[in-house]
């Protein structure tokens, strides 16, 4: 194995998987630390793991001992995966994690890019895009554990880093990989640690790619890893050989959780022609709702596709976390999901579709899987997921803000196997 990647969520582990699969990797998707003894045998490894919210400490020891298994495995280069949208606090973890394992493998000039154009994701100037607008207008600052309201990403991420943090601007990354290379060097000569890189389309990730080909580590959203495969496929270091998804037939449910724009349009779309059941999250707070409810619920209305969701209009969940308190309205949301979801699997439900990133942390942990195999791209960012086990089960672990209107009846069809 050559290529390993570090991912501070579940969706968005799923999301560069799909990315080094679809680039011709064969690619196992490992949720949680593994064992020491654990081997693969795949061109790339994503070991996902649930510390973008988590105290900065913990998240810096898991990233570290998730990069020394990869190491022990063969790894010789490695990528620091994290969102898009760059989810992130002033005071979180993308830069102590960034600044720790460059430091573990004494790495500088380390490319720092989020950039999904595919998505509607760019940077320019060192500053954020959603679509067309910055990514403090785009809906992102009403995020309910991480907002952000500062589209300019070098000056976000300096705050959370000890060393100086480098740009490379688009007018250089558009010359191509060598002037990248060279850039890159020289900010590695003036000890910036982490370097942002502007990025409008995928030529520009391809370039980036070409140009990182030698490096130890890279840092950024899946669309960094565009040119990684190329690398290792001309060189030789990978098969090219991918497993076939065959899908998982059987019962069927879907939980959102995420509050983005797009996943609260997914809900009105679906609840139109399926039954759905809304969490309220005062209910929950009071006790008012269980896992039992919604595992009922689910059961009841098996082969209607039915959906489960929390989500809810900014203003709402903003009024429940100053009543609760933000962490203890995530926690109690988390784990009514994660135990309605493991009473479903008891009561045979092999197919999940799952959106927002902590909650499917929450579940695929209460689900006890441990890897997953990639299957074809349901929407941009999202693969079809089969488990590695005896008992199969197959699962869609969407980011908030990706997949059409119609993703969720599109996904229960892939992971059946069939077209979307």
């Amino acid at each position: 194995m050559y290529l390993g990647v570090i991912a501070d969520d579940f969706t968005g582990a799923s999301d560069v998987a799909n990315t080094l699969t679809k680039g011709g990797l064969s690619t196992v998707q490992l949720l949680g630390l593994p064992r020491d003894e654990m081997r693969v045998d795949y061109d790339a490894c994503v070991v996902a793991l649930k510390t973008r919210s988590i105290r900065s400490e913990e998240a810096v020891e898991q990233s570290l001992a998730a990069l020394r298994w990869l190491r022990a495995q063969g790894c010789r280069q490695h990528l620091f995966k994290y969102c898009s949208t760059f989810d992130s606090t002033p005071a979180g973890n993308i830069g102590p994690v960034g600044e720790a394992l460059a430091r573990e493998l004494n790495a500088w000039g380390v490319p720092a890019c989020p950039a999904f154009p595919t998505t509607g994701r760019t940077v320019y100037q060192g500053h954020l895009f959603v679509g067309d607008r910055l990514l403090s207008e785009s809906g992102m600052e009403h995020h309910p554990l991480n907002p952000m309201t500062d589209p300019d990403i070098r000056r976000w991420l300096q705050r959370q880093c000890r060393e100086p943090v480098g740009l490379i601007a688009w007018p250089t990354v558009r010359k191509g990989s060598e002037a990248i290379r060279k850039t890159l060097a020289a900010s590695s000569s003036a000890k910036e640690r982490l370097v942002i890189i502007d990025a409008v389309d995928d030529a520009d990730l391809y370039n980036i790619g070409e140009a990182a080909g030698e490096l130890p580590l890279l840092s950024g959203g899946s669309g960094i890893a565009l040119g990684l495969p190329r690398n290792l496929l001309r060189k030789g270091l990978a098969t090219g050989i991918t497993k076939k998804f065959s899908g998982v037939q059987g019962p069927e449910v879907i939980l959102a959780g995420s509050c983005s724009r797009a996943t609260l349009g997914q809900i009105e779309t679906h609840r139109r022609d399926h039954p759905t059941f809304a969490v309220e999250i005062s209910e929950v707070m009071k006790g008012g709702v269980t896992a039992a409810a919604l595992a009922a619920f689910a059961n009841r209305h098996a082969g209607k596709a039915p959906l489960i969701y929390s989500s809810a209009a900014p203003d709402e969940v903003k009024k429940a976390q100053d009543k609760y308190g933000r962490e203890t309205v995530s926690a109690r949301l988390e784990d009514l999901f994660a135990q309605a979801a493991l009473e479903l699997a008891r009561n045979g439900i092999q197919r999940m579709v799952i959106a927002g990133g902590e909650t499917s942390g929450s579940v695929v942990n209460a689900l006890g899987i441990r890897a997953l195999e990639i299957g074809p791209e349901i929407d941009p960012g999202v693969p079809a997921l089969a488990s590695v086990g005896d008992r199969p089960m197959a699962l869609a672990l969407k980011s908030g803000n990706f997949g059409g209107p119609d993703f969720f009846t599109k996904a229960l069809r892939v992971l059946e196997g069939k077209n979307a």
